[in-house]
Protein backbone atom coordinates (compact mmCIF):
# COMPACT_ATOMS: atom_id res chain seq x y z
CA UNK A 1 0.00 0.00 0.00
CA UNK A 2 0.91 3.50 -0.43
CA UNK A 3 1.56 6.10 1.88
CA UNK A 4 -2.08 7.87 2.05
CA UNK A 5 -3.85 4.02 2.94
CA UNK A 6 -1.71 3.74 6.03
CA UNK A 7 -3.04 7.48 7.38
CA UNK A 8 -6.07 6.60 7.33
CA UNK A 9 -5.67 2.41 8.04
CA UNK A 10 -3.63 0.69 10.23
CA UNK A 11 -1.31 -1.69 8.17
CA UNK A 12 -1.94 -4.62 9.94
CA UNK A 13 -5.93 -4.21 10.33
CA UNK A 14 -8.30 -6.32 8.86
CA UNK A 15 -9.64 -2.81 6.76
CA UNK A 16 -6.17 -2.29 5.63
CA UNK A 17 -5.85 -5.86 4.48
CA UNK A 18 -9.10 -5.50 2.39
CA UNK A 19 -7.77 -2.48 0.46
CA UNK A 20 -4.66 -4.24 -0.04
CA UNK A 21 -6.13 -7.75 -1.82
CA UNK A 22 -9.72 -6.82 -2.29
CA UNK A 23 -11.18 -5.08 -5.76
CA UNK A 24 -15.03 -4.07 -4.44
CA UNK A 25 -18.32 -3.96 -6.23
CA UNK A 26 -20.17 -0.79 -6.79
CA UNK A 27 -17.58 0.69 -5.07
CA UNK A 28 -15.60 3.58 -5.94
CA UNK A 29 -12.49 2.19 -6.17
CA UNK A 30 -10.24 5.39 -5.44
CA UNK A 31 -11.73 6.35 -2.80
CA UNK A 32 -12.22 3.35 -1.00
CA UNK A 33 -8.45 2.88 -0.99
CA UNK A 34 -8.62 5.96 1.33
CA UNK A 35 -12.23 4.98 3.52
CA UNK A 36 -11.43 1.17 3.23
CA UNK A 37 -14.56 -0.79 4.40
CA UNK A 38 -16.95 -1.19 6.88
CA UNK A 39 -16.04 -5.05 7.90
CA UNK A 40 -19.31 -7.19 9.15
CA UNK A 41 -18.16 -9.75 11.63
CA UNK A 42 -21.48 -11.38 12.31
CA UNK A 43 -25.57 -11.54 11.60
CA UNK A 44 -28.35 -11.92 14.08
CA UNK A 45 -32.32 -11.92 12.71
CA UNK A 46 -32.43 -8.67 11.32
CA UNK A 47 -29.28 -6.45 12.68
CA UNK A 48 -25.77 -7.19 12.22
CA UNK A 49 -22.61 -6.28 13.71
CA UNK A 50 -18.87 -4.89 12.85
CA UNK A 51 -16.02 -5.86 14.09
CA UNK A 52 -16.06 -3.47 16.59
CA UNK A 53 -19.31 -4.75 18.30
CA UNK A 54 -21.56 -1.92 16.78
CA UNK A 55 -25.10 -3.10 15.71
CA UNK A 56 -27.10 -2.17 12.66
CA UNK A 57 -30.32 -3.39 11.84
CA UNK A 58 -29.71 -4.06 8.12
CA UNK A 59 -32.50 -2.01 6.30
CA UNK A 60 -31.25 -3.75 2.81
CA UNK A 61 -31.37 -6.93 3.97
CA UNK A 62 -27.98 -7.26 2.58
CA UNK A 63 -28.78 -6.93 -1.00
CA UNK A 64 -32.55 -6.82 -1.04
CA UNK A 65 -32.27 -10.56 -0.81
CA UNK A 66 -32.06 -11.78 3.22
CA UNK A 67 -35.55 -12.52 3.45
CA UNK A 68 -35.31 -14.84 6.98
CA UNK A 69 -32.62 -12.50 8.15
CA UNK A 70 -29.01 -13.41 9.56
CA UNK A 71 -27.73 -16.56 11.02
CA UNK A 72 -31.26 -18.72 10.81
CA UNK A 73 -30.34 -21.97 12.08
CA UNK A 74 -32.81 -24.20 10.17
CA UNK A 75 -30.67 -22.99 7.40
CA UNK A 76 -28.01 -23.58 8.35
CA UNK A 77 -28.87 -27.20 9.32
CA UNK A 78 -30.21 -27.90 5.75
CA UNK A 79 -26.83 -26.62 3.89
CA UNK A 80 -25.30 -29.43 6.62
CA UNK A 81 -27.64 -32.39 5.57
CA UNK A 82 -27.39 -31.92 2.23
CA UNK A 83 -23.54 -31.38 2.15
CA UNK A 84 -23.22 -34.56 3.93
CA UNK A 85 -25.68 -36.31 1.64
CA UNK A 86 -24.86 -34.86 -1.73
CA UNK A 87 -22.09 -32.00 -1.64
CA UNK A 88 -22.70 -31.42 -5.82
CA UNK A 89 -23.95 -32.43 -8.65
CA UNK A 90 -25.07 -31.08 -11.92
CA UNK A 91 -28.06 -31.25 -14.66
CA UNK A 92 -25.84 -31.73 -17.53
CA UNK A 93 -26.93 -34.66 -19.60
CA UNK A 94 -30.49 -35.60 -18.45
CA UNK A 95 -28.29 -36.28 -14.57
CA UNK A 96 -31.06 -34.68 -11.84
CA UNK A 97 -31.22 -35.48 -7.69
CA UNK A 98 -34.11 -35.43 -5.54
CA UNK A 99 -33.64 -31.37 -4.30
CA UNK A 100 -33.56 -29.45 -7.24
CA UNK A 101 -36.54 -31.57 -8.63
CA UNK A 102 -38.17 -30.98 -5.55
CA UNK A 103 -37.18 -27.34 -6.23
CA UNK A 104 -38.52 -27.08 -9.70
CA UNK A 105 -42.00 -28.84 -8.45
CA UNK A 106 -42.69 -26.29 -5.56
CA UNK A 107 -41.77 -23.01 -8.12
CA UNK A 108 -44.25 -24.62 -10.44
CA UNK A 109 -46.54 -25.32 -7.67
CA UNK A 110 -46.21 -21.57 -6.45
CA UNK A 111 -46.34 -19.61 -9.73
CA UNK A 112 -48.84 -16.94 -10.20
CA UNK A 113 -49.66 -17.98 -13.65
CA UNK A 114 -49.33 -21.29 -15.26
CA UNK A 115 -45.63 -22.66 -15.94
CA UNK A 116 -43.75 -25.61 -17.47
CA UNK A 117 -40.50 -26.04 -16.83
CA UNK A 118 -37.78 -24.58 -14.54
CA UNK A 119 -34.01 -23.84 -15.61
CA UNK A 120 -31.89 -22.57 -13.12
CA UNK A 121 -28.97 -20.20 -12.65
CA UNK A 122 -26.86 -18.98 -10.45
CA UNK A 123 -27.67 -14.81 -10.47
CA UNK A 124 -30.00 -12.41 -11.42
CA UNK A 125 -27.60 -11.56 -14.40
CA UNK A 126 -27.11 -14.99 -15.24
CA UNK A 127 -30.70 -15.56 -15.22
CA UNK A 128 -31.92 -12.66 -17.04
CA UNK A 129 -28.62 -13.05 -19.53
CA UNK A 130 -29.96 -16.38 -20.19
CA UNK A 131 -33.19 -15.36 -21.11
CA UNK A 132 -32.25 -13.45 -23.65
CA UNK A 133 -30.13 -16.49 -24.92
CA UNK A 134 -32.73 -18.58 -24.85
CA UNK A 135 -35.61 -16.25 -26.52
CA UNK A 136 -33.21 -15.27 -29.37
CA UNK A 137 -32.82 -19.45 -29.45
CA UNK A 138 -36.57 -19.73 -29.62
CA UNK A 139 -36.66 -17.00 -32.62
CA UNK A 140 -34.63 -19.19 -34.59
CA UNK A 141 -36.79 -22.04 -33.74
CA UNK A 142 -40.36 -20.54 -35.07
CA UNK A 143 -38.13 -19.48 -38.37
CA UNK A 144 -38.11 -15.90 -37.24
CA UNK A 145 -34.81 -15.04 -37.26
CA UNK A 146 -35.59 -10.92 -37.83
CA UNK A 147 -37.52 -11.14 -34.24
CA UNK A 148 -34.16 -11.06 -31.92
CA UNK A 149 -35.32 -7.54 -29.85
CA UNK A 150 -36.11 -6.88 -26.46
CA UNK A 151 -37.66 -4.03 -25.23
CA UNK A 152 -36.25 -2.76 -20.89
CA UNK A 153 -36.86 0.01 -19.45
CA UNK A 154 -34.76 3.42 -18.11
CA UNK A 155 -33.48 3.13 -14.86
CA UNK A 156 -35.17 -1.00 -14.62
CA UNK A 157 -32.63 -2.91 -13.32
CA UNK A 158 -31.57 -6.68 -14.54
CA UNK A 159 -27.89 -7.37 -13.72
CA UNK A 160 -24.24 -6.84 -14.77
CA UNK A 161 -23.23 -9.35 -17.15
CA UNK A 162 -22.56 -8.17 -21.29
CA UNK A 163 -26.29 -8.59 -21.98
CA UNK A 164 -28.23 -8.18 -19.12
CA UNK A 165 -26.39 -5.00 -18.46
CA UNK A 166 -27.48 -4.14 -21.66
CA UNK A 167 -31.03 -4.64 -20.66
CA UNK A 168 -30.17 -2.36 -17.14
CA UNK A 169 -31.46 1.26 -18.58
CA UNK A 170 -28.68 3.13 -15.75
CA UNK A 171 -25.74 5.04 -17.18
CA UNK A 172 -23.26 3.70 -15.25
CA UNK A 173 -23.71 0.48 -15.74
CA UNK A 174 -22.88 0.73 -19.29
CA UNK A 175 -20.31 4.17 -19.07
CA UNK A 176 -17.28 2.70 -20.40
CA UNK A 177 -17.86 -0.85 -20.81
CA UNK A 178 -19.25 -0.43 -24.92
CA UNK A 179 -22.58 -1.42 -23.91
CA UNK A 180 -25.85 -1.92 -24.57
CA UNK A 181 -25.14 -4.55 -26.92
CA UNK A 182 -27.98 -4.34 -30.54
CA UNK A 183 -31.07 -5.66 -30.24
CA UNK A 184 -31.44 -4.43 -26.87
CA UNK A 185 -34.25 -1.23 -26.79
CA UNK A 186 -35.04 1.33 -23.70
CA UNK A 187 -38.77 3.05 -22.82
CA UNK A 188 -39.82 5.36 -20.87
CA UNK A 189 -38.96 4.65 -16.86
CA UNK A 190 -43.20 4.68 -14.99
CA UNK A 191 -41.50 7.00 -11.95
CA UNK A 192 -44.88 10.25 -12.30
CA UNK A 193 -42.64 11.91 -9.61
CA UNK A 194 -39.90 12.51 -12.08
CA UNK A 195 -41.08 11.38 -15.44
CA UNK A 196 -45.02 13.04 -15.44
CA UNK A 197 -46.01 16.42 -17.33
CA UNK A 198 -47.24 19.47 -14.96
CA UNK A 199 -50.53 18.73 -14.09
CA UNK A 200 -50.56 14.73 -15.67
CA UNK A 201 -52.47 12.77 -13.50
CA UNK A 202 -51.00 9.41 -12.90
CA UNK A 203 -53.69 7.57 -15.07
CA UNK A 204 -53.20 9.93 -17.95
CA UNK A 205 -49.32 8.89 -17.62
CA UNK A 206 -49.89 5.10 -17.51
CA UNK A 207 -51.87 6.05 -20.76
CA UNK A 208 -48.88 8.49 -22.36
CA UNK A 209 -46.26 5.44 -21.08
CA UNK A 210 -48.36 2.63 -22.98
CA UNK A 211 -48.17 5.04 -26.14
CA UNK A 212 -44.17 5.43 -25.61
CA UNK A 213 -44.12 1.95 -26.14
CA UNK A 214 -46.40 1.13 -29.13
CA UNK A 215 -44.83 3.89 -30.60
CA UNK A 216 -41.45 2.18 -30.19
CA UNK A 217 -42.67 -1.08 -31.61
CA UNK A 218 -44.39 0.13 -34.60
CA UNK A 219 -40.91 2.39 -35.27
CA UNK A 220 -38.72 -0.76 -34.62
CA UNK A 221 -41.27 -3.20 -36.94
CA UNK A 222 -43.30 -5.21 -34.56
CA UNK A 223 -42.06 -8.59 -35.94
CA UNK A 224 -38.36 -7.83 -35.07
CA UNK A 225 -39.78 -7.84 -31.05
CA UNK A 226 -39.22 -10.57 -29.26
CA UNK A 227 -40.36 -9.61 -25.69
CA UNK A 228 -40.58 -6.85 -22.91
CA UNK A 229 -38.92 -7.42 -20.00
CA UNK A 230 -39.45 -5.67 -16.68
CA UNK A 231 -39.76 -5.73 -12.77
CA UNK A 232 -42.96 -5.64 -11.03
CA UNK A 233 -41.38 -2.31 -9.04
CA UNK A 234 -38.06 -1.35 -10.02
CA UNK A 235 -35.34 -1.89 -6.90
CA UNK A 236 -32.10 -0.53 -7.96
CA UNK A 237 -33.43 2.26 -10.24
CA UNK A 238 -35.05 3.85 -7.15
CA UNK A 239 -38.01 1.98 -5.97
CA UNK A 240 -40.03 3.20 -8.59
CA UNK A 241 -44.01 1.59 -8.41
CA UNK A 242 -45.57 2.22 -11.37
CA UNK A 243 -49.12 3.72 -11.72
CA UNK A 244 -51.92 1.48 -10.84
CA UNK A 245 -53.32 0.78 -14.29
CA UNK A 246 -49.25 1.00 -15.96
CA UNK A 247 -49.24 -2.52 -16.23
CA UNK A 248 -52.31 -3.59 -17.34
CA UNK A 249 -51.93 -0.97 -20.21
CA UNK A 250 -48.32 -2.35 -20.77
CA UNK A 251 -49.92 -5.72 -21.36
CA UNK A 252 -52.57 -5.30 -23.79
CA UNK A 253 -49.97 -3.30 -25.77
CA UNK A 254 -47.42 -6.54 -25.97
CA UNK A 255 -50.83 -8.28 -26.67
CA UNK A 256 -51.52 -6.61 -29.22
CA UNK A 257 -48.16 -7.30 -31.17
CA UNK A 258 -47.69 -10.84 -29.76
CA UNK A 259 -44.78 -9.94 -27.48
CA UNK A 260 -43.77 -12.03 -24.29
CA UNK A 261 -43.36 -10.76 -21.09
CA UNK A 262 -40.58 -11.55 -18.49
CA UNK A 263 -41.50 -10.49 -15.14
CA UNK A 264 -37.87 -10.01 -13.37
CA UNK A 265 -39.37 -10.87 -10.01
CA UNK A 266 -35.48 -10.71 -8.26
CA UNK A 267 -36.05 -8.33 -6.06
CA UNK A 268 -40.06 -8.06 -5.80
CA UNK A 269 -40.44 -12.44 -5.61
CA UNK A 270 -41.37 -14.12 -2.39
CA UNK A 271 -42.72 -11.54 -0.62
CA UNK A 272 -41.41 -8.12 -0.62
CA UNK A 273 -44.44 -6.31 -2.13
CA UNK A 274 -46.90 -7.90 0.43
CA UNK A 275 -47.72 -11.14 -1.83
CA UNK A 276 -46.00 -13.76 -3.06
CA UNK A 277 -44.49 -12.37 -6.34
CA UNK A 278 -45.01 -9.00 -7.34
CA UNK A 279 -46.87 -10.01 -10.56
CA UNK A 280 -49.88 -10.93 -8.49
CA UNK A 281 -49.60 -7.68 -7.05
CA UNK A 282 -49.83 -5.84 -10.46
CA UNK A 283 -52.21 -8.50 -12.11
CA UNK A 284 -48.93 -9.01 -14.92
CA UNK A 285 -49.37 -12.32 -16.49
CA UNK A 286 -45.52 -13.12 -17.77
CA UNK A 287 -44.49 -15.74 -19.94
CA UNK A 288 -41.25 -16.05 -18.30
CA UNK A 289 -40.34 -15.37 -14.48
CA UNK A 290 -37.22 -14.79 -13.11
CA UNK A 291 -36.40 -15.52 -9.43
CA UNK A 292 -33.06 -15.55 -7.18
CA UNK A 293 -32.42 -13.32 -3.90
CA UNK A 294 -35.14 -14.54 -1.99
CA UNK A 295 -35.38 -17.92 -2.96
CA UNK A 296 -32.46 -18.80 -0.70
CA UNK A 297 -32.56 -15.71 1.37
CA UNK A 298 -29.27 -15.34 -0.38
CA UNK A 299 -27.86 -18.15 1.99
CA UNK A 300 -26.66 -19.73 -0.98
CA UNK A 301 -26.24 -18.53 -4.81
CA UNK A 302 -29.17 -19.63 -6.61
CA UNK A 303 -31.61 -18.43 -9.73
CA UNK A 304 -34.62 -19.82 -11.21
CA UNK A 305 -36.38 -18.92 -14.56
CA UNK A 306 -39.82 -20.16 -15.11
CA UNK A 307 -41.33 -20.42 -18.56
CA UNK A 308 -44.46 -20.92 -20.16
CA UNK A 309 -45.44 -23.99 -22.77
CA UNK A 310 -45.45 -21.80 -25.31
CA UNK A 311 -41.60 -20.50 -24.36
CA UNK A 312 -40.74 -23.97 -23.72
CA UNK A 313 -42.02 -26.33 -26.22
CA UNK A 314 -39.78 -24.27 -29.42
CA UNK A 315 -36.93 -24.33 -27.42
CA UNK A 316 -37.43 -28.75 -26.75
CA UNK A 317 -37.90 -28.98 -30.13
CA UNK A 318 -34.61 -26.57 -31.73
CA UNK A 319 -32.81 -28.60 -28.95
CA UNK A 320 -34.30 -31.69 -30.65
CA UNK A 321 -33.15 -30.70 -34.16
CA UNK A 322 -29.87 -29.74 -33.18
CA UNK A 323 -29.14 -32.37 -31.17
CA UNK A 324 -28.70 -30.85 -27.54
CA UNK A 325 -29.41 -27.26 -25.54
CA UNK A 326 -26.08 -25.81 -25.65
CA UNK A 327 -26.46 -23.83 -22.58
CA UNK A 328 -25.70 -24.56 -18.85
CA UNK A 329 -23.72 -23.98 -15.44
CA UNK A 330 -21.63 -26.08 -13.29
CA UNK A 331 -23.68 -25.29 -10.33
CA UNK A 332 -26.85 -24.32 -11.50
CA UNK A 333 -29.52 -26.39 -9.56
CA UNK A 334 -26.79 -26.89 -6.73
CA UNK A 335 -28.02 -29.64 -4.10
CA UNK A 336 -26.81 -27.58 -0.92
CA UNK A 337 -29.06 -24.73 -2.95
CA UNK A 338 -31.96 -26.48 -3.44
CA UNK A 339 -32.08 -27.50 -0.08
CA UNK A 340 -31.38 -24.13 1.47
CA UNK A 341 -34.24 -22.97 -0.95
CA UNK A 342 -36.33 -25.79 0.09
CA UNK A 343 -36.52 -25.06 3.60
CA UNK A 344 -36.31 -21.01 3.49
CA UNK A 345 -39.63 -21.29 1.27
CA UNK A 346 -40.95 -23.50 4.17
CA UNK A 347 -39.83 -21.18 6.93
CA UNK A 348 -41.91 -18.31 4.66
CA UNK A 349 -44.98 -20.01 4.56
CA UNK A 350 -44.98 -21.59 8.47
CA UNK A 351 -44.00 -17.98 9.78
CA UNK A 352 -46.20 -16.13 6.99
CA UNK A 353 -42.95 -13.70 6.06
CA UNK A 354 -45.32 -12.72 3.08
CA UNK A 355 -48.46 -11.71 5.41
CA UNK A 356 -45.76 -9.83 7.77
CA UNK A 357 -44.14 -8.22 4.94
CA UNK A 358 -47.69 -6.91 3.43
CA UNK A 359 -48.43 -5.80 7.23
CA UNK A 360 -45.56 -4.33 8.88
CA UNK A 361 -44.65 -3.25 5.46
CA UNK A 362 -47.99 -1.05 5.07
CA UNK A 363 -46.62 0.05 8.69
CA UNK A 364 -43.72 1.19 7.30
CA UNK A 365 -44.75 2.63 4.77
CA UNK A 366 -47.08 4.88 6.79
CA UNK A 367 -44.39 5.79 9.24
CA UNK A 368 -41.61 6.77 6.17
CA UNK A 369 -44.71 8.91 4.53
CA UNK A 370 -44.63 10.86 8.17
CA UNK A 371 -41.24 12.31 7.03
CA UNK A 372 -42.51 13.99 3.53
CA UNK A 373 -42.79 17.45 5.25
CA UNK A 374 -39.18 17.54 5.94
CA UNK A 375 -36.95 19.83 4.05
CA UNK A 376 -34.84 17.27 2.45
CA UNK A 377 -37.28 14.83 1.62
CA UNK A 378 -39.35 15.09 -1.99
CA UNK A 379 -41.13 12.13 -2.27
CA UNK A 380 -41.20 8.49 0.27
CA UNK A 381 -42.97 5.96 -2.22
CA UNK A 382 -42.94 1.97 -1.87
CA UNK A 383 -44.94 -1.11 -1.72
CA UNK A 384 -44.74 -3.50 0.80
CA UNK A 385 -41.47 -3.92 2.87
CA UNK A 386 -39.47 -2.13 0.06
CA UNK A 387 -39.34 1.74 -0.15
CA UNK A 388 -37.34 4.73 -0.96
CA UNK A 389 -37.22 8.48 0.00
CA UNK A 390 -36.12 10.86 -2.72
CA UNK A 391 -33.76 13.55 -0.93
CA UNK A 392 -34.00 17.18 -2.50
CA UNK A 393 -32.53 20.78 -1.63
CA UNK A 394 -35.34 22.57 -3.35
CA UNK A 395 -38.57 20.62 -2.98
CA UNK A 396 -40.70 22.66 -5.79
CA UNK A 397 -37.36 22.31 -8.34
CA UNK A 398 -37.10 18.60 -7.28
CA UNK A 399 -33.35 18.86 -7.59
CA UNK A 400 -30.37 18.10 -4.85
CA UNK A 401 -26.55 19.21 -5.35
CA UNK A 402 -25.37 19.49 -9.25
CA UNK A 403 -23.45 16.72 -8.01
CA UNK A 404 -25.76 13.62 -8.56
CA UNK A 405 -25.65 11.04 -5.74
CA UNK A 406 -24.06 13.95 -3.32
CA UNK A 407 -27.28 14.45 -1.00
CA UNK A 408 -27.75 10.84 -0.98
CA UNK A 409 -24.48 9.63 -0.12
CA UNK A 410 -24.26 12.35 2.89
CA UNK A 411 -27.34 11.07 4.54
CA UNK A 412 -26.71 7.46 3.92
CA UNK A 413 -23.19 7.77 5.58
CA UNK A 414 -25.05 9.89 8.60
CA UNK A 415 -27.67 6.85 8.60
CA UNK A 416 -24.47 4.53 9.06
CA UNK A 417 -24.04 6.29 12.10
CA UNK A 418 -27.15 5.94 13.45
CA UNK A 419 -27.29 1.98 13.21
CA UNK A 420 -29.22 1.71 10.34
CA UNK A 421 -27.95 0.42 6.89
CA UNK A 422 -29.52 1.83 4.04
CA UNK A 423 -28.24 2.32 0.34
CA UNK A 424 -27.92 5.88 -1.90
CA UNK A 425 -29.39 5.16 -5.01
CA UNK A 426 -28.47 8.57 -6.18
CA UNK A 427 -30.19 10.90 -4.49
CA UNK A 428 -33.40 8.30 -2.89
CA UNK A 429 -32.44 6.22 -0.09
CA UNK A 430 -34.19 2.38 -0.21
CA UNK A 431 -35.57 0.58 2.61
CA UNK A 432 -35.82 -3.37 2.23
CA UNK A 433 -35.07 -4.92 5.65
CA UNK A 434 -35.79 -8.65 6.16
CA UNK A 435 -39.19 -9.81 6.26
CA UNK A 436 -39.08 -10.97 9.91
CA UNK A 437 -39.25 -7.43 11.07
CA UNK A 438 -41.38 -6.04 13.50
CA UNK A 439 -42.89 -2.67 14.34
CA UNK A 440 -40.41 -2.01 17.07
CA UNK A 441 -37.39 -2.60 13.79
CA UNK A 442 -39.50 -0.01 11.70
CA UNK A 443 -39.67 2.33 14.91
CA UNK A 444 -35.95 2.11 15.19
CA UNK A 445 -35.10 2.59 11.37
CA UNK A 446 -37.27 5.42 10.99
CA UNK A 447 -36.25 7.48 14.10
CA UNK A 448 -32.35 6.78 12.80
CA UNK A 449 -33.55 8.35 9.49
CA UNK A 450 -35.42 11.34 10.63
CA UNK A 451 -32.13 12.23 12.73
CA UNK A 452 -29.70 11.50 9.96
CA UNK A 453 -31.96 13.93 8.03
CA UNK A 454 -31.72 16.16 10.60
CA UNK A 455 -28.22 16.16 11.03
CA UNK A 456 -28.08 16.89 7.28
CA UNK A 457 -30.32 19.39 6.99
CA UNK A 458 -28.15 21.21 9.37
CA UNK A 459 -24.84 20.94 7.36
CA UNK A 460 -26.45 22.26 3.96
CA UNK A 461 -29.51 24.01 4.50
Amino acid sequence: MDGRHSMTLHPNSIEARDVAYHMHSYTNLRAHQDSGPLVIERGEGAYVFDTSGKKYLEAMAGLWSTAVGFSEPRLVEAAAAQMRKLPYYHNFASRSHGPVIDLAEKLISLAPVPMSKVFFTNSGSEANDTVLKMLWYRSNAMGQPQRKKIISRLRGYHGVTIASASMTGLPNNHRSFDLPIANVLHTTCPHHYRDGRDGESEEAFATRLAADLEDLILSEGPDTIMAMIGEPVMGAGGVVVPPATYWDKVQAVLRKYDILLVADEVICGFGRTGKLFGSMTFDMKPDVMVLSKQITSTYFPMSAILINERVFEPIADESDRIGVLGHGFTAAGHPVGAAIALENLAILEERDLVGNAAEVGGYMQAELRRLADHPLVGEVRGVGLIAAVELVLDKAAKTAFDRPGQLGTQVATRLLDHGVISRAMIDALAFCPPMIVNRDDIDGMVSGLRRALDDTAAAVL
